[in-house]
């Protein structure tokens, strides 16, 4: 699908992704043909889905458009049999990389106020990851033309400023395996294990559900075909400073026990040696189990 520059819009291709409750196929197919945008409803029989639109900015703004217009109409539906009369606001949430928070919400706020006033539209950007990744919901409440204004401003921010590192992305429960991405290659969680997260995850799944407990990578499991049963074990060392010792421990361990888990490495912490203002950290497994540690505890 050829798109023109509209006027205003940046025609880049940028994904936004929006978590809604609820199931509306049939309106997604229409705004598909209307936007131009790609529109991809997560699967899944969770209450939440998240929705991604992909495409030119100028798609997305329609898309969005469509959307908030569309909700706006559900509380108008909804209110013609309620005694309700002030009419509540559109709320969309979005979820974006907390890498990106940040430019998001500006030295000391400045940046978030500015959308504020500007739009008219009301921006939290939640305090906490979402669980299990490293995303943050953006909820947006206003009308639906503070919304579309607000959008077109976050994704400005969003261009502006790339997500740094590695993100996980957020999925409602009740997922089956988190995927993470971390080094350039994606993994699975099975078990107390990261494996390279192949695109037929459905049938690493199934495989995975027809062969539980999850034996550890150290014997061979024939239900993986292809996947190297003991890679070589290596070895990293990093330092980390003593007064950031605690956060990656956790409360009685239980942040590097947690780490330990995910990672599938072993983790060592040297004590603290006099005069030293850092501690050692030793991360032991495959290369694999390596990177997923290192982010981790960068993530910490």
């Amino acid at each position: 699908m050829e798109s023109k520059v509209s006027e205003g819009g940046l025609n880049v291709t940028l994904t936004i992704r929006l978590l809604m409750h609820g199931k509306k196929g049939e309106t997604v197919k229409k705004m598909r043909e209307e936007s131009g945008a790609r529109i991809n409803i997560s699967e899944g029989n969770c209450p939440e889905r998240i929705v991604t639109i992909t495409g030119p900015t100028d798609a997305i703004f329609k898309a969005f458009a469509m959307i908030a217009y569309k909700f706006e109409e559900d509380i108008t539906n909804s209110m013609s049999n309620s005694t309700a009369t002030s009419k509540p606001p559109v709320t969309l949430r979005l979820v974006v990389p907390a890498s990106q928070c940040g430019s998001l919400i500006g030295k000391g706020g400045s940046k978030i106020k500015e959308i504020r006033e500007s739009t008219g539209a009301q921006v939290q950007v939640a305090g906490d990851m979402l669980p299990n990744s490293t995303e943050r919901a953006v909820t947006i409440s206003g009308t639906p033309d503070a919304i579309i204004q607000c959008v077109k401003q976050i994704c400005v921010v969003m261009l502006e400023s790339p997500p740094k590192g590695a993100t996980i992305p957020y999925r409602p429960k009740p997922a089956s395996t988190p995927v993470i991405f971390a080094g350039g290659q994606a993994y699975t969680i099975q078990g107390q294990y990261a494996i390279p997260h192949p695109d037929q995850l459905t049938k690493l799944h199934q495989l995975a559900m027809q062969q539980t407990p999850f034996t550890p990578l150290g014997q061979t499991t024939p239900a993986f075909p292809g996947l190297d049963a003991s890679p070589p074990a290596s070895t990293h060392e990093l330092t980390i400073p003593n007064d950031l010792i605690g956060c990656i421990i956790g409360r009685q361990g239980t942040k590097i026990n947690e780490i330990r888990q995910m990672s599938g490495a072993q983790i060592k912490i040297a004590n603290a040696t006099e005069g030293s203002s850092e501690r050692q950290i030793t991360i032991t497994g495959t290369p694999a189990n390596i990177s997923l540690a290192q982010y981790l505890i960068n993530a910490r």
